[in-house]
């Protein structure tokens, strides 16, 4: 049984329903909804499973469950628990999510805090970065003023998987990263360029660059380290 209202400019879908895009104020989706076109709205609100065909752009969004969008999504605010796929770009001032994000274009976020496992096949450009890795995370270029990466404390299953399929060790595949202040653990990254540089436990980096101060873990490995600048 599926309820689709239209009041006063809101989008309400409860149940499992279609609707189309458009502009509204208010856009409530509880349940199996999927949207035709591009939304534009003021707050969105998704429980269960959600599929907009189209790009999304918001002022605050709020997501539970499985949510996909196959255009770009920008919200100032965005609160995600669960699964969260954007085949374009990803952008906005504040986004926390806990779970598995996935984004294949670039994402541009001041404030990105993680619980969980990401993947972002473009640039990942913040301004505050805030991750505590449940699972694999990926990037191609990580760049930002403060960048943290943390591991949560796997039990015996998951470090018996990771041993068994790589795949699932959960631990940071990046290119390069570049910021101010970057404290990183179980991460993977060709290049680390920052001022103040920490490499924690389980990291490889080949080649870091340092303005003020590089700490480093007995157990790190690193290839080359350099100071820059006067």
């Amino acid at each position: 049984m599926s309820q689709q209202q239209f009041n006063q400019g809101d989008l309400i879908i409860n149940g499992v329903s279609t609707a189309g895009g458009g502009e509204y104020g208010r856009v409530k989706i509880d349940g199996v909804g999927t949207v035709e076109g591009d939304i534009v709205c003021i707050d969105f609100d998704c429980d269960g499973m959600t599929k907009i065909r189209g790009a999304l752009a918001a002022k605050t969004m709020d997501a539970d469950g499985m949510f996909r969008v196959e255009g770009d999504l920008s919200a100032e605010r965005s609160v995600i628990d669960g699964y969260m796929k954007v085949k374009g770009s990803l952008k906005g001032d504040s986004f926390s999510i806990n779970g598995q994000l996935r984004v294949g274009g670039n994402c541009e976020i001041e404030s990105f805090r993680a619980e969980g496992a990401f993947e972002v096949s473009g640039l990942l450009n913040v301004g505050t970065m805030d991750v505590l890795l449940h699972g694999r995370g990926k990037a191609g270029e990580i760049g930002g003023e403060t960048i943290r990466v943390k591991r949560k404390s796997s039990g015996p299953l998951n470090k018996l998987l990771s041993w068994i399929m790589p795949r699932f060790a959960t631990e940071l595949h990046v290119e390069s990263i570049e910021g101010d202040e970057i404290d990183l653990e179980y991460t993977h990254a060709e290049v680390v360029r920052g001022n103040r540089v920490r490499i924690g436990r389980g990291c490889s980096i080949g080649l870091v660059e340092y303005r003020t101060e590089l700490q480093a873990h007995l157990g790190a490995k690193i290839g080359k380290e350099a100071k820059i600048g006067g």
